[in-house]
């Protein structure tokens, strides 16, 4: 194993260098451009408070409720189809 010293030496060909030098510039301008988004966001106005009103809110109670009511509904017209077909399966048989 060779040892570090002052006089190591090491050869970087000049499409290393330049491929190194191309991914430091493309950081770079990511970096700014980062800090160009987070300054235009800071000046941006803060969106309204999303207080949800009492009509609002019953209206989107009503809603799942209705949606719950539905989902009973097709369940039971569905349970009713198995019993039908579970009868025919047994005339069958």
């Amino acid at each position: 194993m060779k040892e570090l010293s002052e006089n190591t030496g090491f050869n970087i060909s000049i499409k290393t260098l330049i491929s190194i030098a191309v991914i430091i510039a493309t950081l770079v301008g990511i970096w700014f451009s980062l800090q160009s988004d987070i300054e235009d966001a800071k000046k941006l106005p803060e969106p309204p408070p999303q207080d949800v009103t009492r009509m609002e809110y019953d209206m989107k109670d009503k809603n799942i409720r209705l949606s719950i009511e539905h989902t009973e509904k097709t369940v039971d017209e569905i349970k009713e189809d198995i019993k039908r077909l579970e009868e025919k399966i047994d005339r069958l048989r």
